[in-house]
Order: structure tokens, then C-alpha cells, then sequence
């Protein structure tokens, strides 16, 4: 179904290309995930337990469109975006030492002079989007307010890699002068969910203002829903949430 769903797109795009009139549009966006769910969520595990923020993962993406004329007030939108960030983190909470040649993970309240425990998180998306877009005072005016929505097929990677705490596994260290103390193994971990491909509903709203005779300036709001489920490298995470806003500013050039 989903690539069936790929070439329906990729065949509709190349509608552009025999169009007479039409908009081509370079843009930028700043994109802002929602990063939504429940303890099971990869993006609260890696926030709450490691320094990586939220808006570690706020970024810019560049993309390109083709606005194909149906008539005065309607149009078809086809889009490419691309975005990716790949961020480093430690836990805030634990450090790291070898006992009988394993390494684990002890709390740096009480044992702080140990090792960093350091992996990356890596995020990324290009959705390849078809929309309808509503111009409803026409074309012809100064400035021309636009809204719409679509679908996107949004080609996803999530990657993991560095040391890894395993928190289901603990064992008791005893130390000489603190006791017995909760400690956890740390082992290296590398696990990828790679060229995924979902499929997600997108809607947005804007304006276009006259630069020149062929030029606009192009301001607009958009949001992607897309919260797409793991396969085998994340077993027991809950769906991951790709939903978010994207605020977006391009240049339109006429055709």
C-alpha cells in the first residue's frame, strides 16, 4: 500500500512539469516537533534522563514547492522538505566505573568522579507533500491570504548510539563506606529504524506579498500529524511523535 502510495505521488508531481502557469518557491523552515507522550515515549526517556533538551531538536529545514493553477481560487501545492538533527547527550544523574571488567552506572550524587555516559540521538524526516490550496480573494490582489491541507509520505529515521543505561537490570554494589548502593550495567548500544516510510495529513495557512512583477514574498503557518509506530529496534517504546509547526517564510517566483 505505502508504495503504491509513493509512485501515486511521485506520478502526480510530474504534473508540473507540462503546467503553463504556475509557482515555483524556495523556503525555509523552522520546524518544532511536538516530542507528545507517555513514559514509553523515546523523547521523554532521553529528556528526562540525559541533558538533551527539547529544543535540541527545533531546527531549521529547506525545502522547494511547485503550485500547479487549477483555476482563479484553487491549486495543487507539491512539496520537498528536509530536516535532520543529530545531537549528543550524558546522563545528568549517573557516572560511570568498571567493577570486574563491566561497566555500570552509579549515582553521581554519591560517586561523581567517574565517567560520562554519552550517546547521540538522531532524528530526521523528509516529507514529500500534495495539497490543495485555497486562494479565496483570487490571485490578482495585493496581498493574497491562502489556506489549504494535504497528505504527506514522509520518509522518517530515529538512530541511537553511544552507551546506554539498562535501568531493568540492577545490582547491588556494596561499598565500604556508603553501603549498599543500586547500580545499573551500561552497555554499548547502536539501534536504528532507517528508511521508514509513513503516511500523515498536513494543513497550513498564509499570505503572499508582492516583491516585483514575478516575485512574492511567501509567510506562512503549517502543521504535519504524523506519529508513526517502531518496528523492532525500539521493542516496548510507544509510537513516536513526528508531529509539529513548521513557521515558514520562502520566495515565490510566477510562471
Amino acid at each position: 500500500m505505502k508504495k503504491k502510495a509513493v509512485i501515486f505521488l511521485i506520478g502526480l508531481m510530474l504534473i508540473p512539469v507540462v503546467a503553463s502557469a504556475g509557482i515555483f518557491t524556495f523556503r525555509y523552515s523552522y520546524f518544532v516537533p511536538r516530542m507528545s507522550g507517555g513514559e514509553n515515549s523515546l523523547w521523554n526517556i532521553e529528556f528526562e534522563n540525559t541533558n538533551l533538551k527539547k529544543s535540541d531538536y527545533q531546527s531549521g529545514m529547506f525545502g522547494l514547492a511547485y503550485e500547479y493553477f487549477l483555476n482563479r481560487n484553487f491549486s495543487l501545492v507539491f512539496s520537498l522538505d528536509f530536516y535532520s538533527r543529530d545531537r549528543t547527550g550524558y546522563y545528568r544523574d549517573w557516572s560511570m566505573y568498571a567493577v570486574d571488567d563491566m561497566d555500570f552506572a552509579f549515582p553521581y550524587s554519591q560517586f561523581p568522579g567517574g565517567d560520562d555516559i554519552i550517546h547521540s540521538f538522531k532524528v530526521s524526516q523528509t516529507p514529500l507533500q500534495l495539497s490543495l490550496k485555497v486562494t479565496p480573494l483570487g490571485r490578482q490582489v495585493r496581498f493574497v491570504p491562502y489556506f489549504g491541507g494535504g497528505v504527506g509520505i514522509y520518509f522518517w529515521s530515529v538512530k541511537l548510539a553511544g552507551d546506554m543505561i539498562d535501568f531493568s537490570d540492577p545490582y547491588i554494589y556494596t561499598d565500604p563506606e556508603l553501603g549498599e548502593i543500586t547500580v545499573y550495567p551500561v552497555y554499548y548500544t547502536y539501534a536504528s529504524e532507517s528508511k521508514r516510510i509513513s503516511i500523515g495529513p498536513n494543513v497550513f495557512a498564509g499570505v503572499m506579498i508582492p516583491l516585483g512583477k514575478q516575485v512574492t514574498l511567501d509567510l506562512n503557518f503549517r502543521y504535519q500529524f504524523l506519529k508513526p509506530a517502531f518496528n523492532d529496534a525500539f521493542v516496548g517504546f510507544e509510537s513516536f511523535d513526528l508531529s509539529g509547526y513548521s513557521l515558514v517564510a520562502g520566495i515565490n517566483y510566477w510562471f
